[in-house]
């Protein structure tokens, strides 16, 4: 059986790339896309287009914490939304992950995957 393809779209410093590592650890294929840096609005499903798609957001307070180096903008935080406007209207599952933690985000999206029947990793989530 074929494992389904898992993509995680979302903002900037939103946890996309902490969360496909985890989800990959688990034994599902899962990959970010990097949709708010594209114009293409579909890009998320030109190539390969995923099984589930999961969005990740986070406010423009959390991006500055997350990355204090990183020049993140009211402005350039409204943009990544615009690009991600498509992706957002299709996503199966949305989180905020602004008041979360790493383990709150990949609990919450453990409990969407068997909810669904889409996990099919070995053992346990992380605490």
């Amino acid at each position: 059986m074929q494992r389904p393809l898992i993509k995680v779209v979302g903002v900037s410093a939103a946890g996309k790339s902490t969360l496909a590592a985890t989800l990959e650890q688990w034994g599902m294929h899962a990959r970010c896309t990097s949709q708010e840096h594209s114009y293409v609005k579909d890009m998320w499903q030109k190539l390969h287009p995923p099984d589930i798609l999961i969005f990740l957001h986070a406010d423009l307070g959390t991006q500055l914490s997350r990355r204090p180096w990183g020049r993140y903008t009211e402005a350039g935080h409204r943009e990544e939304l615009e690009r991600l406007a498509h992706a957002l209207t299709h996503a199966d599952l949305v989180i905020d992950t602004s008041p979360m933690t790493k383990q709150e985000v990949v609990r919450t999206v453990r409990r969407f995957l068997d909810d669904r029947h889409a996990s099919n990793a070995q053992g346990n989530s992380p605490n």
